[in-house]
């Protein structure tokens, strides 16, 4: 085996796809923000909850997974349930509560996942409820944001948005614990 099929590549379709995402991060905050353009934003949001789900399918089934993709499909989540919060407060279209319990349990992780990093461990492991509590709560937002409508499609986006989000809030903070201990047991071992 020569070094370069010990060494995966970075450029790989999954993490095109991943990268692709991240552009959708400051387009939905404009969307959102500047023109309040609501369905575009929320296109854009949908966009990201898919190619969320599609990218790490992609590098399973080529065989592509790579540190790079581990790295950097968790960051992007994070990056889009801040952003969105942000913009959803900045709407009035959540309470400031809920952007300080979500943060409050990313920066907590952080600090778990530079611990292991120092310590020389691996890193946390997303696992099917974090990628739930995820999607339950990217689904919540476009909800959130159409809720602001004052038609009937606004009351059910709110119906569905909360349960969403407060279903979503519940298995964050459930995988939040699952996380922490999980790197516990790593250290002790």
């Amino acid at each position: 085996m020569n070094a370069e099929e010990e060494k995966p590549s970075i450029v790989t379709w999954p993490n095109g796809l991943t990268a692709l995402r991240a552009l959708g991060i400051p387009l939905f905050i404009y969307l959102a923000l500047v023109p309040e353009s609501d369905v575009w934003a929320i296109i854009v949001l949908a966009i990201g909850g898919a190619t969320d789900y599609f990218d790490g399918k992609l590098a399973r089934a080529l065989g592509q997974e790579s540190k790079l993709g581990e790295i950097m499909d968790p960051t992007i989540d994070r990056l889009y349930i801040v952003s969105t919060l942000i913009v959803l407060v900045i709407r009035e279209a959540v309470p400031l509560w809920l952007v300080i319990v979500l943060v409050a349990r990313d920066a907590f992780l952080a600090v778990i996942a530079a611990i292991l990093a120092i310590k020389k461990k691996p890193p946390l492991t997303v696992t099917f409820l974090g990628k739930a509590a995820t999607f339950n709560l990217l689904y919540a937002f476009p909800f959130l944001l159409l809720a602001l409508n004052t038609s009937w499609i606004g009351t059910a986006a709110f119906i569905f948005g909360w349960a969403f989000a407060l279903w979503g809030v519940a298995l964050y903070l459930a995988t939040g614990v699952s996380y922490f201990l999980s790197a516990l047991k790593t250290i002790r071992v």
